[in-house]
């Protein structure tokens, strides 16, 4: 049997213990005594690394639209939902609202709504697709056309302020007081400072609710 080696021998007579245990407990701290200042270094910095954070989400976005302190954070959190919110996830969805869009500009309305259409069938999950051809419907003057699609486009997306806001001015249009106050004030609970609509609000409010006496 190999006798330990003179150091050892004299730590454990120095520490008043049997040399096999030393021999035992030295093995298991040795590397870590042994460690360069750098690798112990390099090894703290791993270990406070931050976790990886997790992608904001809409909801984060709907909440972070709802606390905005300012309407300069509110209208950028908006924008942030828009975009979201302008994604079909099908590239050939996105070409023809594209061209959607440029039909709307250029007045050729019909043209807007026949490719809007073949959007919904696409994608009819997308709730942006129904929004957009509400409006090429109002500016047909379809208003019942306008509304059915608004309000599919809220049985998809209850949160999608402009679709409430919209459903508003076209309540609006029929001297509908009582519904277009209910919808401005669901655009507003959501996007609380979305200022046409807090001002549409602080006028219709008198006439549907009365007026302080």
């Amino acid at each position: 049997m190999r006798r330990p080696s003179l150091p050892i021998r004299m730590k454990a007579g120095l520490l008043g213990v049997p040399a096999f245990v030393v021999l035992a407990i030295l093995p298991a701290a040795a590397p870590a005594l042994a460690a360069p200042d750098g690798a112990r270094r390099d090894a703290a910095k791993e270990a406070s690394k931050e976790a990886p954070r997790a992608p904001v989400t809409l909801d984060d976005l709907y909440a972070r639209l709802k606390a905005a302190k300012d309407d300069g954070e509110a209208r950028g959190v908006a924008q942030l939902i828009e975009r979201r919110l302008d994604r079909s996830g099908s590239d050939t969805v996105d070409l023809l609202a594209s061209r959607a869009a440029e039909a709307m500009q250029a007045k050729d309305y019909p043209l807007a709504v026949e490719l809007l259409d073949r959007v919904t069938v696409l994608e009819p999950g997308w709730a942006e697709g129904w929004s957009r051809r509400a409006t090429a419907f109002f500016l047909l003057e379809d208003q019942a056309s306008a509304l059915a699609d608004l309000h599919r486009t809220l049985s998809l997306e209850p949160r999608h302020f402009e679709a409430w806001a919209a459903l508003a001015h076209i309540y609006m249009s029929n001297d509908d007081k009582t519904r277009a106050l209910a919808a401005f004030r669901r655009a507003e609970a959501i996007y609380p400072r979305m200022g046409k609509v807090h001002d549409a609000i602080e006028r219709l409010a008198p006439d549907v609710d009365g007026r302080d006496l």
